[in-house]
């Protein structure tokens, strides 16, 4: 009779959740056990750099990832990671060992004893099977969760159910699957249709949904033939439109009456694949200007539900903007040339960050990968950057920091073959270090580009929004990356000067490497 592992292993394997990325107690060695060949098992030194790696490859795949952490202690240091795989809306399927049974009501060590509750309400669905004969179903749950919902889902097993031989019925679980259709309904799309033909000075507010492949150059098309102008919506941790298109109209503000501001004179808001709003400075004001409507258009349901104005319709953007573009007419016009490039702003003493991200966009491919946590450089990314593809540009979902470096690993082994570049802080770049070590055995082909500026740039800025420039706790000098890096098998060098910036990034390595560049403070 087959075990419980073995029905796991199969189920996973014609999933293909092959690719597991984990850190490991002794609670999960017995699910690790005869793992079939052709399983990948990608270790990290912490679990929130394990969660960060995953979070990357599935955003880069656009498939669910396994995650195979430890039970309380281990799920509790990935849940900082996970606040950035939830709001990035990425099917992790979490799954950590339990104390055997027998053991968990005695609070022995390394049970956990609410094991479903640790980790609400952040994952989409939480659960320990009943009995082993249920962990195969269990598992396909939390699988099937992480897809319909795009959240990360979190099962618990004890340790004594992997080996335990079940029947028949545990094995119809390799069978099953659960598709989800969501396409608008005729009515729904004629009515849209009409608002916007009806609207004088409509905008469209592109969220980060849209940075696939198919919905990127869709919201292109649509744009354009509508001649709309467009705003990302704010604090984007994916990029839906190309950044120096003519219609592009920056990245709207994070504040709740910046963001009134930004869309002022316009009559119709079209808020395609984002919620309403992701606000994070407290900017005070009207949420819309007098006489501005909002349609919201996303299939994340929550997000719907709890926006604070407008109109919603919970549908897949992709057949919204399809539809749209068969129901209006062309408006002519338009300038198809795309904006030039800036000249990079300069600084005393060190190089300034405009000069390192032009260095970046002049020398490394047009399909290239970045992976961004620098967050005291958000306006000059903007100004310096070209971006012009569907996944070209990644960023922690929730603000956490650590992302950036595992992320950056998990895009390189999802991309297979696409250039990957971690652009991180030094302040930054602490919170995921351990990553380099992963980085450096798997032999990942990936750049990391750490801003050496000495400081949490950000953090120093809010101060003086919030009128607290004196707080402790926001310098941080006498980091070397190029020794951290040295001591987890990346290759690294540091560099004060462009012209040896830029001969450091036109070469190629066959694995990671990192180049530590001294930078002036900027804000964001």
């Amino acid at each position: 009779m087959p075990t419980a592992r073995r029905i796991a292993h199969e189920f996973l394997e014609r999933r293909g959740l092959t690719t597991i990325f984990g850190n490991p107690g002794s609670n999960e060695l017995p699910f690790l056990a005869e793992l079939p060949e052709g399983f990948r098992y990608v270790l990290g030194l912490h679990e929130g750099v394990v969660v960060g790696m995953a979070d990357g490859y599935a955003q880069a795949t656009g498939r669910p990832v396994l995650v195979n952490l430890h039970a309380a202690a281990g799920s509790g240091n990935a849940m900082g990671a996970l606040t950035n795989a939830v709001s990035s809306r990425s099917p992790l399927v979490l799954t950590a060992g339990q104390q055997v049974r027998s053991a968990i009501g005695l609070e022995a060590m390394l049970a956990n004893v609410e094991a479903t509750q640790l980790m609400r309400p952040l994952v989409g669905w939480a659960g320990e099977p009943s009995c082993a004969a249920d962990v195969p179903r269990s598992l396909a749950q939390a699988v099937f969760e992480a897809e319909l919902q795009r959240r990360p889902t979190y099962l618990s097993v004890p340790y004594d159910d992997w080996s335990a031989e079940l029947d028949a019925n545990a094995a119809l679980t390799l069978d099953r699957s659960v598709q989800r259709a969501s396409g608008p309904d005729e009515a729904q799309l004629r009515e849209l249709a009409q608002e916007l033909e009806a609207a004088r000075n409509p905008v469209l507010v592109l969220g980060a949904d849209l940075d696939t492949a198919g919905l990127f150059d869709r919201a292109v098309a649509f744009a354009e033939h509508r001649q709309l102008p467009v705003w990302v919506a704010p604090s984007p941790h994916r990029l839906p439109f190309p950044n120096r298109h003519p219609l592009f109209r920056g990245v709207l503000p994070a504040g709740i009456g910046a963001v009134s501001d930004a869309v002022a004179g316009h009559d119709l808001v079209l808020v395609l694949g984002a919620p309403v709003f992701r606000y994070h400075q407290h900017v005070p004001g009207p949420y819309l200007p007098e006489g501005t409507r909002l349609v919201q258009v996303t299939d994340d349901a929550g997000a719907a539900a709890r926006a604070p104005m407008g109109r919603a319709l919970v549908a897949d953007p992709g057949p919204v903007l399809a539809g749209l573009l068969t129901r209006l007419p062309a408006v002519p016009g338009g300038d198809r040339e795309f904006v030039p490039n800036p000249e990079p702003a300069t600084a005393e003493g060190a190089l300034h960050p405009e000069q390192v991200f032009a260095a970046l966009r002049e020398t490394q491919p047009a399909d290239t990968c970045y992976v961004v946590e620098s967050t005291s450089t958000n306006s000059a990314w903007w100004r310096q950057m070209d971006l012009r593809r569907p996944g070209s540009y990644f960023f922690p979902a929730a603000g956490g920091l650590g992302f950036g470096l595992p992320a950056a690993v998990g895009m390189a082994m999802g991309l297979d073959g696409r250039p990957v570049v971690g652009v991180i802080g030094d302040g930054s770049a602490n919170y995921g270090i351990t990553a380099l070590w992963t980085a450096a055995q798997y032999r990942v082909p990936v750049t990391f580009v750490v801003l050496r500026n000495g400081t949490y740039g950000a953090l120093r800025w809010f101060g003086s929004v919030l009128g607290t420039p004196d707080v402790p706790g926001t310098e941080i000098p006498g980091l070397d990356f190029t020794a951290i890096a040295a001591g987890y098998g990346v290759p690294a060098t540091a560099v004060t000067e462009l012209d040896d910036l830029r001969a450091q990034l036109k070469t190629t390595a066959a694995g990671p490497r990192l180049i530590q560049v001294d930078t002036a403070e900027t804000t964001p």
